[in-house]
């Protein structure tokens, strides 16, 4: 586990930006940091009973996490 900067832990707390960015400096790849109990829902309406998932699930997971990364900070 890394555990984050306080730059980073401030980031963290404006609930008025979108969800915080990071960068794999070698290799200029992004991730998003998403809270732990998000991940485990969006973890947990996805996973099958077969194993590994399909391209059409992964699909699904990455269609979701960008519709919910726009709408993020938006009001309803």
């Amino acid at each position: 586990m890394i555990e984050l900067t306080q730059q980073q832990v401030q980031a963290l707390g404006k609930p008025e930006e979108t969800l915080p960015r990071v960068v794999n400096p070698q290799t200029r790849e992004m991730f998003v940091l998403v809270p732990m109990a998000e991940y485990e829902r969006l973890k947990g309406e996805h996973e099958t009973d077969d194993g590994d998932w399909t391209d059409e699930e992964r699909d699904l997971l990455r269609w979701e996490a960008c519709r919910m990364l726009d709408s993020f900070g938006k009001e309803a």
